[in-house]
């Protein structure tokens, strides 16, 4: 493999260099990631609008809170690895890495065996607590149920290439999901269009799918011997990787299970406007979700350059970095917001031709559209913060902003207008509170007496000092 080969597809080291250059170079692609991971998403909803109707898109919009609410074992665990994955390599400490890999691997199989059996037993009452609409309830069962059965591919597709985003390496898991978002589209299109099965088709697309991208991450993290070598040996979880892997995951496992529960119980207030405000309410979080991608994006970003620098004790790097990555990603957010804004309906359409609901979708994105500029900051700060080792300030904000101000927020200004704007402005406040919050905390400075903790740590078993790494990439 040439050197430029080995650069693009090889493991990153952040600790030397420009930061920005660092950010630009991990997030490029990670960013095209991103894109394709909405796209994926994205080509389920307009396949089951377009094919099926607005009442399969509210189901498989109805579904996803729940979706979300399982699938909190695998945010903790990718969490918990991502860190330390970052700081291990930053470092480099080769036996502690692997340690660390093989555990989060034995993990995430131990995870995928709950969510498969308890998934398809509590989606039925769940559904019906939810006051599901009985012409979307069978559509949102089935669906559910399907990605349930199947988490496993889902599950190690997000551990280990998070795994390998922790090394630097966030080329292949793109590729691996380019490869995973074309053949969705294809069985989506089989299943659906050409078979009939409606949502629970697109379900099973998806679990294909993301069952192939799986393989391939685990085959290229199995290629990277020089970095982390995998024996039968390393895949016995280690009982001190294993409380290490909670301590940071655990806080953002909990952030996730909160921010579901608080979906679960918006959804309950969505699902009681009536399908066609689900159906808009399905298509707004698709167009969001590409608004959001830069902020997601940049916080991934600087939490493995945070955990790589902390790892190898360079902290004067990590407040340029910080500062470089937060207006890269606020310009980008800036210009994504207002593409959305400009063509915005036209992407509506492309999920369903009903007028009303293109129509009331607009005026929500045009409700929501500043909070995308807060999001920046929260989460490129989010990012700082995890990759410090600190995942317990993100969660408290997560909590307060979705359980303290959004939820009551939103009940309350549907009971007082009985209008369906009561989801987005109260989703709009949080936004804003949160950002406000977080940089509050932030130059508190709690993250950075974790990282200096950290970094002291990593010295007293470093074998090599990080400065005297040679210029560029580790060879893969």
């Amino acid at each position: 493999m040439s050197g430029k080969l080995r650069q693009m597809f090889g493991a990153q080291d952040m600790t030397v260099g420009r930061p920005l250059a660092n950010l630009a170079a991990f997030s490029i692609p990670l960013l095209i990631g991103n894109l394709a991971q909405q796209m994926y998403n994205t080509v389920d909803s307009i396949i089951v609008g377009r094919y099926v109707g607005d009442n399969a898109l509210a189901a498989v919009g109805a579904a996803n809170p729940i979706l979300n609410l399982l699938l909190l074992l695998f945010m903790g665990i990718s969490t918990g690895a991502g860190i330390l994955v970052a700081q291990y390599f930053g470092a480099r400490r080769p036996r502690e890495l692997t340690s660390a890999v093989g555990t989060c691997l034995a993990l995430t199989f131990f995870a995928s065996l709950i969510i498969m059996v308890v998934g398809p037993l509590v989606t039925p009452p769940l559904m019906r607590l939810l006051k599901t609409p009985p012409e979307v309830y069978g559509m949102a069962v089935d669906y559910l149920t399907i990605i349930c059965v199947g988490i496993i591919g889902c599950g190690y597709y997000n551990i280990v290439s998070g795994i390998l985003r922790g090394m630097g390496d966030s080329i292949t898991p793109l590729l691996f999901l380019i490869v995973a978002c074309v053949l969705n589209i294809f069985l989506d299109i089989l299943f659906v269009a050409k078979f009939n099965m409606a949502a629970a088709g697109v379900a099973l697309a998806t679990v294909i799918a993301q069952f192939i991208s799986a393989i391939l991450c685990i085959w290229r993290l199995m290629r990277m011997r020089d970095v982390v070598q995998l024996t039968r040996r390393s895949l016995v979880p280690d009982r001190q990787m294993t409380r290490d892997t909670i301590r940071l995951g655990l806080p953002s496992g909990l952030s996730q299970m909160i921010f579901s529960l608080a979906s679960i119980v918006i959804q309950s207030l969505t699902n009681s406007f009536g399908p066609s405000v689900m159906a808009c309410s399905v298509v707004v979080m698709r167009v969001d979700g590409f608004a959001m991608m830069p902020n997601f994006t940049f916080g991934a970003a600087l939490t493995t350059f945070v955990g790589q620098n902390v790892g190898a004790r360079r902290l004067d790097r990590v407040k340029e970095g910080v500062r470089e990555g937060l207006v890269a990603g606020l310009a980008i957010a800036v210009v994504l917001v207002a593409c959305i804004l400009g063509f915005g309906e036209a992407l509506m359409r492309m999920f369903t031709e009903t007028e009303e609901v293109v129509q009331l979708g607009m005026h929500m994105m045009r409700i929501l559209a500043v909070g995308y500029i807060a999001m920046a900051v929260t989460q490129s700060l989010f990012g700082v913060m995890r990759g410090a080792g600190d995942t317990v300030t993100p969660m408290w904000v997560s909590f307060v902003t979705t359980v303290v101000i959004r939820t009551p927020i939103a009940y309350l200004l549907a009971y007082l207008t009985g209008s369906p704007d009561s989801l987005f402005i109260s989703l709009l406040t949080a936004w804003i509170m949160g950002a406000v919050i977080t940089s509050v905390l932030y130059r508190m400075g709690v993250w950075k007496r974790k990282a200096e903790k950290v970094g002291a740590a990593m010295e007293t078993m470093q074998v090599e000092p990080a400065v005297d790494r040679p210029e560029g990439e580790l060879e893969a």
